[in-house]
């Protein structure tokens, strides 16, 4: 087994390593400061730290790194497990490195999904300006009215009308909703209630400005509103009405699609993540070796090793994981990769949460506040336990695949 990254990738760990330490993470107060400074917080595409670090990663070829291998040239034409790594080294600066190289979810997904299932009509009038990065997007599936977390009790209605469709319902928790820049969202509703359960669904492209579309109202986080990613919104839609060329794929298909887009941005959550949770061991070992209290630096209590060693061991743990489920899906495709994507979605979110939670202990009420980042990465990393797919379905689902695996032959 070789554990060694391929020559390209460590060209392009060294290279975004340098972004960071020389223009990323000297520019997170810059980029809060200016974004306080906005007549509408939730415009952060228009913060000019952004866009100087957006042109810095193009020139350094750190541009859409997400795309798989076969983007047509819009990316880099990276692997799964080449962009592991990469990604992992952005989640150190959540909030601004995975915007500044266009690699930021949900733009990310959306983008995949007009990669894959887009004409190119559609992916002429919106792919190609989310790849430059001149607008945003979102992905409008989670409702508040159903358990969302089975995709097939989607009630909003999407009704054909001769040349258009017509859409119904309300939607919450639609990220990068609340942003200017946002100026498409990709909308899943139920096309056909009576086909068989998993094809009722259909996935529609609605213009922000579209007769009908309101944005109701932000939505909060643990008391964070998520600004820096262009917020959280509830939707509501009143016989919206968009041609019916706006359809993505066929009629039908929305679920499958839904699986399709879920599943890179599962294993993209999950890497980005992994930095979080090596930002937050820094953090935890400098507070500790510089503070004392009993007449000794909290570095010498016992509790504060364990708690060291024990995270130090879980990310080894987790990136394992996480790389080997890169693997999978670059050489058997995501649905050979299934349950390892079950796996890391069910272990990453929980095991960053705690050592977050104990990097916060370490820096005592400090981490509590907002002169350290580890209260925003706790919100944001409790919020992946239900994004994507909460536990529960993915644990459901994974130990119905371990039982089917040791199930006895006739039994």
């Amino acid at each position: 087994m070789d554990f060694e990254f391929d020559a390209r990738t460590r060209e392009l760990q060294r290279e975004l390593h340098d972004l960071m330490e020389t223009s990323v993470l000297p520019a997170e107060p810059v980029f809060a400061a200016q974004l306080d400074a906005l007549a509408d917080p939730f415009d952060w595409t228009s913060a000019p730290v952004l866009r100087e670090l957006q042109a810095e990663a193009r020139s350094r070829g750190l541009w859409n790194l997400f795309l798989p291998g076969d983007s047509g040239g819009h990316g880099a034409g990276l692997t799964n497990l080449q962009y592991a790594p990469l990604a992992e080294i952005s989640g150190r600066s959540g909030n601004l490195a995975p915007a500044a190289m266009n690699c930021a979810a949900p733009d990310t997904g959306n983008m995949e999904v007009l990669h894959m299932f887009g004409t190119p009509e559609q992916q002429e009038r919106w792919l190609e300006p989310l790849l430059d990065g001149r607008i945003r997007s979102a992905f409008a599936m989670t409702e508040p009215d159903v358990a969302s977390s089975d995709a097939t009790n989607i009630g909003t209605s999407i009704v054909r009308d001769g040349d258009e469709y017509v859409v119904n319902g309300r939607k919450w928790w639609i990220t990068g909703a609340m942003a200017p820049a946002c100026e498409i969202f990709i909308v899943m509703g139920r096309t056909d209630p009576d086909a068989p359960r998993h094809r009722q669904q259909s996935m529609l492209l609605v213009p922000r400005d579209t007769p009908g579309l309101r944005v109701v109202r932000p939505m909060q986080v643990l008391g964070y509103d998520d600004h820096e990613h262009g917020g959280h919104a509830e939707l509501l839609f009143e016989d919206v009405r968009v041609p019916a060329a706006n359809l993505v794929g066929e009629q039908g298909a929305g679920f499958a699609i839904a699986q399709a887009r879920l599943g890179p941005g599962r294993i993209h959550h999950c890497m980005r993540s992994i930095g979080v949770a090596e930002r937050a061991i820094e953090l935890m070992c400098q507070r500790v070796e510089a503070r004392v209290a009993f007449g000794r630096p909290l570095s010498r209590q016992g509790v504060i090793r364990e708690w060291i060693a024990e995270a130090r061991v879980a990310v080894e743990q987790l990136r394992l994981l996480v790389l080997k489920t890169a693997w999978l899906m670059d050489t058997v495709g995501n649905k050979g990769a299934h349950t390892e994507i079950q796996a890391i979605k069910i272990a990453t979110p929980k095991v960053v949460q705690e050592i977050l939670d104990r990097a916060i202990q370490a820096h005592g009420a400090g981490g509590l506040s907002q002169d350290f980042p580890l209260a925003a990465s706790f919100a944001g990393i409790r919020t992946l336990r239900f994004a994507d797919g909460p536990d529960e379905v993915h644990k459901n689902s994974l130990a119905k695949a371990e039982l089917a695996r040791h199930a006895v032959a006739g039994a």
